[in-house]
This record gives structure tokens, sequence and C-alpha cells, in this order.
């Protein structure tokens, strides 16, 4: 056994090359887990909020970038957006119950960030010294 690995194998995940749908799940799973995405439902996880509103929240997004990642959560079902006046129009997005669902899981990602924040930056340390 290598230094530093695990007594036991991880599992692998149930990903068999016969799925019909391992292709779509693929791309799910990339649209789920991209940057943009996660930042833009841990902003939507206290309401709605405006274009303007989330572009402010999140340091470093572009237009260009933030209406690509609401336009492919509204239309994976993640997020619904609402029109809130007519004149001048604005728009506000909000997570559907869907999206709801993923706030466990996208939490549990977040938690173990934190717990293992600096053995990841001491992992990148290690690797830059060799």
């Amino acid at each position: 056994m290598l230094p530093g690995s695990l007594e036991y194998p991880m599992r692998s995940l149930p990903l068999e090359s016969a799925n019909e749908n391992l292709v779509e799940d693929r791309l799910l799973l990339d649209e789920i887990a991209s940057k943009w995405t996660i930042l833009v439902l841990g902003a939507l996880c206290d309401g709605p909020l405006r274009f303007n509103e989330l572009k402010r929240r999140l340091d470093g997004v572009t237009q260009k970038a933030l209406t690509q990642c609401l336009r492919r959560l509204e239309a994976n079902g993640i997020i619904e957006r609402h029109i809130v006046s007519l004149s001048p129009i604005a728009v506000a997005y909000e997570i559907s119950a869907l999206g709801r669902t993923l706030e466990a899981p996208l939490r549990a990602l977040h938690t173990w960030t934190l717990q293992h924040r600096a053995e990841v930056m001491q992992a990148r340390e290690r690797y830059k010294a060799d």
C-alpha cells in the first residue's frame, strides 16, 4: 500500500460503460459542478435575486458568463426566471423545487472544502516543490 493511501479502497461511482445515459449524466454533472453554477446557486439560496444583484455578489463573473450560466440552469429546471416589472423590464431568478434538491450535496461539498482547505494547500505546495 502506498504511503498516505487509504486502508480500504474507495468504491467507484456506479458508472458503467454500457449505461446508455452516461453521456447525458456526464454533461449534467459538468453543468452542475461548474464554477459559476455552484456560486450562483449559493447566492440564490437565501431568496430571489435580480441579475445585477447576482452579478455584484459574484466577484469576477462577466455578464456573458452569468447570462450563460443562468440560461443553462433555467433550461435544466434548476432555477426559475420571473418578470418583476415591465417598464423597465426586470427579472429575478430563484431556485426551483428541483434546484433545492441540490442544496444538501452542495452544502456537503462546501463543508468538505472548509474542512480540508489547509490539507489541499499543503499538497499544492509539496507538488510545486517536486
